[in-house]
């Protein structure tokens, strides 16, 4: 995954400083919608960060950020042997957590790939592993009723012909040595190479639901649409996979079927982004800690009541989240990592119901204090998450009418709806004011969500 300051470089020229006018292909806005429907009814899905930079254990743009070369590097691919890796027990995990669907890094920017491609011997059917892991991680996710992904990097450091540029390993620190380090490489040749490697993964493994491709990064030493060829490359994957969902990083922002959602990474957005006014299709991906990949001594991990409000917030502005696991080279989940999809779990396995087929709330339900809203269009339900449990008395504001009947989501327990406060006080700011008569003790949910059936 790029640096952070890139991302939000990239988020600001989709949000609004481009002009999405042109379209490349045909379909229509309903067409889309219709494409669509799954993922945006499922809000939640799991990434999984996995390569041989599990082994150093320090990031995953460890080559990058300690400017290793090929032949340093090389130790990491001779030991990769994960002799833990069993896609049947992620699977479970992911769906336990309450995820819908599932995107692993096929390669990722130092040119690893985990799949058996026959454009290259760097992959790991030549390591100890010993065979495609791709295969068998498709084969275990769809067995557990779970959509399949692929991220694919667009970037490549180990291929002899990536061009050098800003972000690759070997980058100079004379920007005037570029010509020199680039003596003999030949994009034009890797473009092929990417184009293969795109193919075989959209052939080989049946119907694949998600394509990443990532990134971009435009400009003088850097990469962008004419580099992969982006639009020759979107077209042959919509003829491959009619179906597939795509993100933005080929540098299509221009096209408004360049790209099928937009994708902060590790930002909370404040409100539902949007392109020439209209609201678009929205993903953000985040991490349980600070790094993608497997990083042994990185210790910013959050806790659940921090993932459960992205998950929560992500929704209530019409997104969904894509929440990272980086597997350690034995090929299991961090011991965090999976204390916390057990927790996510725990909240999903009862509470799931405002998380599914959920949006923003329409505009006339103010947000009570201390609050999260979601709202399913479908059933006019709309549920409050109460991210900081009040006592007893809830005032919903301007609720008045507005409400056949409230309950707690995870039991069914009904809530009382009065229009007075506390001994016979009328304490609401207005008379268009209700309020919820809540128990003492606090749900045993880390974030309790009220359930309301409006009128």
């Amino acid at each position: 995954m790029k640096k952070l300051i890139l991302t939000c470089l990239m988020i600001l020229s989709v949000w609004g400083f481009v002009s999405a006018q042109s379209k490349l292909g045909t379909e229509t806005e309903e067409q889309k919608k219709e494409r669509m429907s799954w993922w945006t009814q499922n809000r939640f899905g799991m990434f999984i960060h996995w390569g041989i930079y599990a082994l150093p254990a320090r990031h995953e743009w460890v080559k990058n950020q300690e400017r290793i070369t090929n032949e340093d590097y090389q130790k990491y691919f001779n030991h990769f042997d994960p002799d833990l890796y069993n896609p049947k027990e992620w699977a479970k995990k992911a769906k336990q957590a309450g995820m819908k669907y599932a995107v692993i890094t096929t390669k990722h920017h130092d040119g690893f790939c985990l799949f058996d491609s026959k454009y290259t011997d760097y992959k790991a059917t030549n390591t100890p592993a010993g065979r495609d892991l791709i295969k068998e991680f498709v084969d275990a996710f769809r067995t557990e009723g779970l959509k399949v992904g692929f991220y694919y990097s667009l970037i490549d450091w180990h291929h002899p012909d990536f061009t050098i540029d800003q972000n690759h390993p070997q980058r100079p620190n004379d920007p005037k040595e570029y010509d020199k380090l680039n003596k003999g490489r030949d994009m034009n040749v890797y473009r092929e190479y990417l184009h293969n490697q795109v193919r075989e993964l959209l052939t080989n493994y049946g119907k694949i639901d998600i394509i990443w491709l990532d990134f971009s990064y435009p400009g003088e030493n850097g990469k962008g649409e004419k580099d992969w060829d982006s639009k020759k490359l979107l077209a042959m994957v919509r003829k491959l996979q009619p179906g597939i969902i795509v993100n933005d990083r080929l540098n299509l922002s221009d096209y408004e079927d360049g790209w099928d959602f937009i994708t902060p990474e590790q930002y909370k957005v404040t409100k539902w982004p949007e392109v020439n006014g209209r609201k678009v299709p929205w993903e953000t991906c985040q991490t349980f800690s600070g790094s993608w990949g497997y990083y042994r001594d990185e210790y910013t991990w959050k806790d659940t009541k921090q993932l459960l409000v992205l998950l929560i917030e992500s929704v209530s502005k019409g997104g969904n989240l894509l929440l990272n696991v980086g597997p350690t080279a034995r090929g299991d989940f961090d011991w965090r990592a999976d204390r916390s999809l057990a927790s996510i779990g725990q909240w999903m396995s009862h509470n799931s119901r405002s998380i599914y087929g959920c949006t923003q709330a329409p505009e006339e339900f103010e947000v009570p204090e201390h609050s999260i809203l979601t709202y399913n269009p479908e059933t006019n339900r709309l549920y409050i998450h109460l991210v900081d449990y009040p006592l007893q008395n809830f005032r919903l504001p301007n609720y008045k009418g507005k409400i056949k009947y409230a309950q707690f989501l995870h039991d069914g327990s009904e809530v009382k709806i009065t229009e007075r406060y506390g001994h016979g006080t009328k304490e609401a700011e207005n008379e268009n004011d209700i309020n919820l008569s809540l128990p003492v003790t606090k749900p045993n949910y880390e974030i309790p969500v009220i359930e309301l059936f409006l009128k």
